[in-house]
């Protein structure tokens, strides 16, 4: 993880299904470095491959699901609680 101009910059590693969570402050950024991420949406389900990118606008309900693991890229204002709630935010642990 780094910062830029006020933005954390993560590479995660994901698999498995994550919680149903908005974000009211901020859009979620999802860049697809490797693998296949299904990003499920209350009325759809966009499906990115390596190179693709989606950006969930703030308050949009979505859930990502990496049915094998997936390797991505993160922008996001610096703090910003993965569940879109602190209290619920799952923990970042770094390699």
């Amino acid at each position: 993880m780094t910062t830029y101009n006020g933005h954390d910059v993560l590479v995660a590693k994901l698999k498995g299904e994550f919680i149903w969570h908005k974000h009211d402050d901020t859009d979620d950024f999802f860049l697809i470095l490797k693998g296949v991420l299904d990003i499920e949406l209350r009325d759809r389900t966009v499906t990115l491959a390596p190179g693709e990118m989606f950006i969930v606008p703030r308050g949009v309900e979505h859930r990502p699901v990496a049915r094998e693991e997936v390797h991505i890229l993160l922008i996001e204002p610096t703090g910003t609680p993965n569940t879109g709630d602190g209290n619920t935010a799952a923990p970042r642990r770094l390699a």
